[in-house]
């Protein structure tokens, strides 16, 4: 079984038991958050597409941590001008654990 789930802006394939990175939730880590905007859900042969979300499914999901990703550099230059601009950012997220499909 597996559902499509919308958060952040983003769409993510998830089943029971797997381990994902989002865009950062509010929520304390071991608190369980319940992902609503589920776009379709499969069960085998059983298939519900929703016009936009399936009515009545959702995702529960626990929060396994809050974090920083890895640094991204963004290097800005312009030739013969002597204009160079170094940037770094740092992208919050939450890593959740799928605990069940509903």
């Amino acid at each position: 079984m597996y559902a499509i789930v919308r958060t952040g802006g983003k769409q993510y394939q998830v089943a029971t038991g797997d381990t994902l990175r989002v865009e950062k939730l509010k929520g304390e880590v071991g608190e369980t958050v319940e992902l609503s905007d589920v776009l379709l859900v499969a069960d085998g042969e059983n298939i519900r597409v929703g016009v936009p979300a399936v009515e009545g499914a959702k995702v529960v999901a626990k929060i396994v941590e809050q974090g920083k990703a890895k640094k991204v550099l963004v290097f800005k230059k312009k030739k013969r001008k002597g204009y160079r601009v170094m940037r770094g950012h740092r992208q919050m997220f939450t890593a959740l654990s799928i605990q069940e499909i509903m």
